[in-house]
């Protein structure tokens, strides 16, 4: 099966909303077996409609609409559609019945653009609305594509798919082979190399297939197998992610879209009943922020200190004047002094530090980007690690929690 899906709106196409809904619908139909191959995007116009639906169909098994079935004059899907299929809408009562309901109750007076939201494409499936008014279309096309109609509001939309659009599809497209993904991510290696160091497999991909994306701060690679049943798919992706950690597994930190660094590190911190903590400067708690975020976090965090000032250092961490004085704030010793003092104040297990240039100006001689973190770990003397960071302030704070992220990850993996 190839499936199309078409987002209709003007004001997506204006940049005024976003579209949500085709990355959704993509998931479903790819979970359902289901390859999309083009998404496509108009504003609220029957002719240009009219051309990017036949252009749809002339490629596509099926095509999948979203938007422009309320009630308003620029709602024009469902009238488009059936004038281009020479097919009636017809009116379904219990929508109708429900639309009455909701006037009845508001007191707001029912005029008859509101009962375009009951009509459906004539021969079709009904797809109920259990959110809203306006219902939706599976219409089964013996002389081309298949057409899906489905309301715009995410709200609408997502538990129609799920409810009435999935089921249907499944029983109308009994699938020959399933489509089972993995998100494997990196951190500490840009896309370039990554994908030169994986050059060979993604040239050579067939199946599974592997599809790089650059993120904020890391890399991902989504790997995409299909087989005759979910095991023999997950068997496909496990064999290809052993080939790619062989490669350069020590970048991979995690699986998953919603996976992250830090949830990573405190999942693995909770399960070997370690604790954390950590003295910040240049990140001025960031570090500790997005610790915070985590689920469960509290308990392997008892708390930690923001020390932006040199007395904050003195007076809360009690790092002698004269490490200030003779070494500065951005250096080694500071750091390691930081992060040491910290543990030991709070009696963690481990504890990171963040001293340097967030930047626009210098500090010490030392330019923007210039940081130094500091790593201490109970019964071992404290480690200090400098890195250059590029970015402006914002930039190097984010940069500089997740390099520290990623070197407590590594300690907490241990040595290869």
């Amino acid at each position: 099966m190839q499936a199309e899906i078409i987002a209709v709106g003007t004001e997506i196409l204006l940049g005024q909303v976003v579209d949500t809904n085709s990355a959704y619908i993509a998931q479903g139909l790819a979970d359902a077996g289901i390859e999309v191959y083009y998404h496509s995007l108009v504003g609220d116009n029957a002719d240009r409609l009219t051309t990017v639906v036949n252009q749809a169909r002339s490629r596509s098994d099926l095509v999948v609409i979203s938007g422009g079935l309320g009630p308003t004059k620029d709602d024009l899907t469902k009238q488009t559609v059936a004038q281009l299929l020479g097919v009636k809408l017809v009116e379904d009562a219990p929508a109708m019945a429900k639309i009455q309901r909701h006037f009845a109750t508001t007191g707001q007076k029912l005029t008859p653009n509101n009962r375009l939201q009951a009509l459906y494409l004539a021969g079709s499936t009904l797809l109920k609305n259990s959110t809203g008014m306006a219902v939706g279309s599976f219409y089964r096309d013996p002389h081309g594509a298949d057409l899906m109609l489905l309301p715009g509001p995410p709200s609408e939309l997502e538990p129609m798919f799920e409810n009435e659009a999935l089921p249907r599809l499944k029983q109308a497209y009994r699938r020959q082979e399933f489509l089972v993904s993995r998100v494997l991510r990196f951190f500490g290696i840009g896309e370039a190399e990554l994908v030169t160091q994986l050059a060979d497999l993604i040239d050579e991909q067939t199946n599974p297939t592997i599809a790089p994306y650059a993120k904020v701060n890391e890399v991902t690679l989504r790997l995409t197998a299909a087989a005759s049943s979910t095991a023999a798919g997950n068997q496909l992706l496990d064999d290809m992610t052993a080939t790619i950690q062989n490669r350069v597994g020590d970048f991979l930190y995690g699986y998953g879209d919603d996976n992250s660094l830090a949830q990573v590190v405190v999942n693995t911190l909770i399960d070997w009943h370690l604790t954390i903590t950590a003295a910040e400067s240049l990140t001025a708690g960031k570090f500790q922020s997005t610790l915070g975020d985590v689920p469960g976090v509290s308990a392997v965090f008892p708390g930690g200190f923001v020390t932006y000032a040199n007395d904050a250092k003195r007076d809360l961490l009690g790092i002698p004047q004269q490490v200030i004085d003779t070494d500065g704030v951005v250096s080694e010793h500071t750091a390691q002094e930081m992060a040491e003092r910290s543990r030991e104040k709070l009696n963690t297990d481990f504890a990171l530090s963040f001293t340097g240039v967030a930047g626009p100006d210098a500090l010490e001689g030392q330019p923007a980007g210039t940081v130094w973190l500091g790593l201490a770990q109970r019964n071992q003397a404290p480690q200090a690690k400098l890195v250059h960071l590029t970015g402006n302030r914002a930039k190097v704070r984010e940069r500089a929690v997740m390099q520290a992220l990623d070197w407590l990850r590594r300690v907490l993996r241990g040595p290869k």
